[in-house]
């Protein structure tokens, strides 16, 4: 255990990118286009990055006044609001991280169909599915062999996820138009030849962005997460930093500079991996094979690292006492074998309901986002509360307590304002998986022997309330599974 405890910033920084840097990143240019023009663009990565470096600095804050708490973010919510709050985001979090490696095979087979064509096209086509399902039991056999740190295999990964990402933004900016980039700046006139459309009033722009900057930055908590491997808890809090700094800039150069090259009206028609088509109009048919290259080696060694992290959640949370025991269970190799196990059969379960969907990509990328909202929210309330006057903010930190409580406000503001952004009906949809969770919850608790009922009278209320919004979930999803499907 003691090699494990040794990550300095560099590594963790390394692995906070990774985390968040997946295949994802290389549709950001349609993802960002397909509803918002430049000027709403550069207007909600203002708010994505002002929003985010204070959800970043939560993180950061709370790793250095809390080096305790080495059990994920999780830990903050059961410390701040009780047993209930923390299973709901461990819960939560890892269901989120589930769908995100759906979405992973569905960018992965559409990738494969650029050197396929059309075996795979849309990604998720009877072939796809197949495909995607045998990788997801790949990756299970992988870590069950012993697979435990992934820190080589991540390495190779960062590299070749950022070689074609940094000659893509390269090229761009010797080849930037900014006569192209200023037309429709606001995305108001209706051009045939561009594709151009009126998008409608600059807010409802901004706010279609909001889940799409959310998904690319799920994986910010990545120190967190495995800080009990960290050499400092200090070092998590720097690395959380640096990655969230470097993904920024990226991320905002992702999304602009194609702006600059062709027209936002194209681009939102782009199939994914939409750097591919940007870049062959410049370089030819060359740019779509690094770009999906590029896709691939970034997918694979970001699924393998999240599989780890997925088996290790639910994992550790169990020898906390706050999933069921049995999530504990390792095999011969030190491998979480039984929470690795049930994360397989749900993203074995997943992918057959993407099938069924017109637009898989969009729907895993909206269901991961609602799902990390609460656990993100959770955090910043949990800052906000023991950083308020009376709070058990410690008197000693290097960091002071009205900035740690001007991060946690604005941080909650901020998450508040994204889950009004994602609207209603995905968060049915999560309403009902958070309601399925009660009942591993009172599993867990009966299991912990703590002479201490299962739920307190506030968590009962809480459970409820949680379990109504599951059932007019059920109904809205059977009343519209059409629409959410795509």
């Amino acid at each position: 255990m003691a090699a494990e405890k040794k990550l300095g910033v560099v590594t963790l920084a390394g692995l906070v990118i990774s985390a968040m840097i997946g295949g994802g990143v290389y549709n950001l240019p349609q993802n960002m286009a397909q509803s918002a023009s430049a000027g709403a663009i550069i207007i909600a990565w203002v708010i994505t990055g002002l929003g985010m470096w204070f959800l970043a600095n939560t993180f950061s804050i709370l790793s250095n006044i809390k080096p305790e708490v080495t059990s994920g973010i999780y830990g903050y919510g059961e410390l701040g609001f009780g047993k209930l709050m923390g299973f709901q985001v461990a819960w939560g979090y890892w269901i989120c991280n589930i769908f995100a490696n759906v979405g992973y095979a569905i960018l992965l087979m559409d990738s494969f169909n650029y050197f396929f064509n059309p075996y795979f096209k849309g990604g998720n086509n009877l072939l796809s599915i197949i495909c995607g399902s045998l990788v997801i039991w790949i990756m299970y056999f992988a870590v069950m062999a012993g697979v435990k740190q992934a820190t080589f295999i991540n390495n190779i990964g960062v590299i070749g996820k950022l070689i074609p990402l940094v000659i893509f933004i390269l090229i761009l900016i010797f080849k930037f138009d900014f006569s192209i980039f200023t037309t429709d700046f606001w995305g108001r006139d209706i051009i045939p030849n561009l594709m151009d459309k009126d998008l409608g009033g600059l807010f409802s722009q901004v706010k279609s962005t909001m889940l799409v900057t959310l998904w690319v930055f799920i994986g910010i908590e990545g120190a967190v997460v495995i800080s009990s491997r960290a050499r400092s808890q200090k070092d998590v809090g720097k690395a959380t930093v640096i990655g969230f700094l470097g993904c920024l800039i990226m991320y905002a150069l992702l999304s602009l500079l194609p702006l600059g090259i062709t027209s936002q009206g194209k681009i939102s028609t782009m199939s994914p991996p939409s750097t591919g088509p940007i870049l062959s109009e410049i370089i030819g048919n060359s740019g779509n094979w690094l770009m999906n290259l590029g896709v691939i080696i970034a997918l694979l060694s970001s699924w393998l690292v999240w599989t780890v992290m997925l088996a290790s959640l639910p994992y550790e949370a169990a020898k906390a006492g706050t999933f069921p025991k049995i999530f504990a269970t390792e095999n011969k190799n030190e491998s979480p074998s039984y929470s690795l196990l049930v994360s397989s059969i749900l993203m074995q379960i997943c992918m057959i309901v993407v099938y069924f969907s017109n637009n898989a990509w969009n729907l895993m990328l909206s269901i991961t986002g609602v799902m990390i909202l609460p656990c993100y929210f959770v955090c910043t309330l949990y800052l906000w509360k023991i950083s308020k006057a009376g709070g058990e903010y410690p008197n000693n930190s290097p960091i002071t307590r009205e900035k740690a409580l001007l991060t946690g406000i604005i941080g909650s503001i901020y998450a508040g304002w994204l889950i009004y952004a994602a609207g209603l009906s995905y968060f049915l949809v999560a309403a009902v998986i958070y309601a399925l969770g009660i009942p591993v919850f009172r599993k867990a608790r009966l299991e912990s022997n703590d002479n201490e009922s299962a739920f307190t009278h506030g968590e009962k209320i809480f459970a409820w309330i949680i379990i109504l919004s599951g059932v007019i979930g059920v109904f809205y999803i059977l009343a519209n599974y059409k629409t959410l499907l795509g």
